[in-house]
């Protein structure tokens, strides 16, 4: 039986980020009907009604019916230990992630936080994850196998490090060669789930691990790999250190062969211009994590030279580096990181950011991150008056983003009135 979605709906027909707030396209009385996991048609309610008259309605009344929101970037393996005070990315990694993560190798451990984590994603309106896992292949299989039973398209790799890591969290470039292509060959394309190639950074990777990767991507077209880039100054400086020939941070990858489309990389706040001109060349993309980049003291990614550039830019809260498992407080953080650069993100630009351009990032712009008939149905409901303060902020909205925007800057998991995945109510 198809299934007919009723409340406000909001879908966008092009980028607002280049087109302006007129690409969003929004309904006061629309409707979402969906058949076999996918979406059917979008329309006026009252016509989409009559037209398929054996639909079961579920009617949300004011609610915003949206594409679920796509966390482009995020370390599932640290959820227990979000939060930790205090530090700068690589006393971060050394005092907090690299502990957590050796816990890993434990596949009960690695089930277990994977069920906590899509239950908090879930709960806050994402439906499309794009993940580290740790060097551990258990740590994987731990996560595909928990989005696979919510039926969540999904995305995750096992991390690749062999060196300045602990001993307990260091493969080898021949094993880690070997696991990615086993992993790879056990879980892309099964169902809705996507293998991705995943060097931790260069500082975590010898040359010998870099060019082996770099060698299994070549190998294997349409995989995604993603890494990190420029996150830190002291991040960068340590890079020119370790890899003193090369021209930038990002040839540590270019020269092997770990740029390219379908390439991701995380924060990229501190480019050269060869850098911007490199990436620009290869459309790779690049995903924006504000919620991390002021928790760790990190600096200021430049959303407004990259969308006018024309860049693929993601959203992502970067878990557990980022603050929040929430993508409302990741936009909200957004908009506050970009006024910080003396330009202020419209609100149609952060819907689209973490839904469709976030789906373009992970090029799945076509299956997911909007409103559109035959994408997958991955949906979220937003309750626009989810608490007081945001209720009499929204009741004198004069349009929908005027609406939309106390959400954006206040809302948190209360704001998620529903969600469905793959078709199927979830929440």
């Amino acid at each position: 039986m198809a299934d007919l979605l009723l409340g406000q709906t909001l879908r966008f027909a092009g980028n607002p980020t280049t087109e302006g707030p007129e690409a969003g396209r929004h309904s006061a009385r629309g409707g979402v009907l969906i058949e076999a996991g996918r979406i059917a048609a979008v329309g006026e309610a009252d016509d989409l009604r009559r037209a398929h008259p054996g639909a079961r309605v579920t009617d949300y009344g004011d609610a915003l019916i949206s594409a679920g929101f796509i966390d482009a970037h995020a370390h599932y393996p640290q959820t227990a230990m979000i939060a930790s005070w205090g530090k700068r990315l690589i006393d971060w990694l050394n005092s907090y992630t690299f502990p957590e993560e050796m816990r890993f190798s434990d596949p009960a451990y690695a089930a277990g936080i994977a069920r906590t984590y899509f239950d908090l994603t879930i709960a806050n309106g994402t439906t499309t994850v794009c993940s580290y896992c740790t060097i551990h292949p258990e740590s994987v299989e731990a996560f595909f196998e928990e989005a696979r039973r919510r039926g969540a398209r999904a995305y995750a790799g096992k991390t690749c490090m062999d060196r300045n890591a602990p001993e307990g969290l260091r493969d080898t470039p021949q094993s880690a060669y070997d696991d990615s292509k086993r992993l790879r060959d056990r879980w892309h394309g099964v169902e809705r789930l996507n293998y991705v190639l995943t060097p931790r950074f260069s500082p975590t990777s010898s040359e010998a691990q870099l060019e082996a990767l770099g060698a299994l991507w070549a190998e294997s077209p349409g995989l995604l790999m993603q890494t990190h880039l420029s996150e830190q100054t002291d991040e960068v400086a340590w890079v020119r250190a370790l890899f003193p020939t090369a021209r930038d941070y990002l040839d540590t990858y270019e020269r092997f062969g770990l740029l390219g489309p379908g390439a991701l990389y995380g924060h990229a706040i501190y480019l050269e211009p060869r850098e911007h001109a490199r990436l620009k060349d290869v459309d790779a993309s690049l995903i924006h994590c504000p919620t991390s980049n002021t928790f760790i003291g990190s600096g200021l990614f430049d959303m407004d030279g990259m969308t006018r550039g024309g860049y693929r830019v993601g959203l992502a809260t970067d878990t557990g580096g980022g603050s929040s498992f929430s993508m409302l407080r990741t936009i909200a953080a957004a908009y506050e990181v970009a006024q910080l650069r003396h330009r202020a993100l419209h609100p149609a630009e952060l819907w689209w950011l973490a839904t469709q351009g976030s789906a373009r990032a992970l090029r799945a712009e076509d299956r997911i991150g909007n409103l559109a008939p035959g994408m997958e149905a991955d949906i979220a409901v937003i309750d626009l008056a989810s608490t007081p303060a945001i209720a009499q902020r929204a009741a004198r909205a004069g349009d929908i983003w005027e609406a939309l925007f106390p959400t954006i800057m206040m809302g948190d998991d209360r704001a998620i009135r529903a969600v469905w995945i793959n078709g199927k109510p979830v929440l």
